[in-house]
């Protein structure tokens, strides 16, 4: 159930067989169904998601009930309500899964054992947090000064096999635009071709 994990790591630092064995033994299994949470906004969030199969979103409820779509993690993925994982307060997120998945989970005091085990997980760590704040930050600039159809296209781009698999409705608050907007600009899309 490691596959997605162990190429994880060897993409990302060089590592040894024993050492990717370690690496796994400090991570927690877990198998979810279709509209499962795995976290829940007002609770802490006790673990770091890595997705062996499946999909997930991050997302928050406004003070109107709409729901504002944070992330979705494919297979390779992590995703956790950061700010809540490593500071102890509540989390602002839910995350649940849109598809049945295969998680691994580990928690902040594995995470450290990890780190102290195995170093060069501390690089692995950093080079995540580096590429999570870079997407983020191109993620907002692009809602903020993009057009809704170039918002789209990047989405295509970046991840074209979500489109395939997320809702229109989860897409379109991904994406900041209301799902009758993403519909158009679909079809305005695959008119071109």
């Amino acid at each position: 159930m490691h596959e997605e994990l162990i190429k994880s790591f060897r993409d990302r630092i060089k590592i040894s067989e024993s050492e990717l064995e370690s690496i796994k033994k400090h991570f927690i299994p877990k198998k979810i169904k279709k509209r499962q949470f795995v976290l829940n906004a007002g609770d802490r969030c006790e673990y770091l998601t890595f997705v062996e199969k499946g999909l997930l979103r991050s997302f928050s409820d406004d003070k109107d009930g709409n729901e504002h779509v944070l992330q979705f993690a494919l297979e390779g993925s992590w995703i956790s309500d950061m700010g809540s994982f490593f500071s102890g307060e509540v989390a602002t997120y839910n995350i649940e899964a849109l598809e049945s998945s295969e998680l691994l989970l580990l928690t902040k005091q594995r995470m450290n054992e990890l780190m102290e085990t195995v170093p060069q997980v501390q690089r692995y760590f950093l080079d995540l947090m580096e590429k999570n704040i870079i997407t983020l930050h191109r993620r907002i600039n692009a809602v903020q000064s993009l057009s809704a159809e170039e918002v789209y296209l990047k989405v295509m781009e970046v991840s074209p096999e979500l489109m395939n698999r997320a809702s229109q409705q989860h897409l379109a608050s991904y994406m900041g635009i209301t799902p009758e907007t993403l519909s158009r600009v679909r079809k305005q899309v695959s008119t071109r071709k």
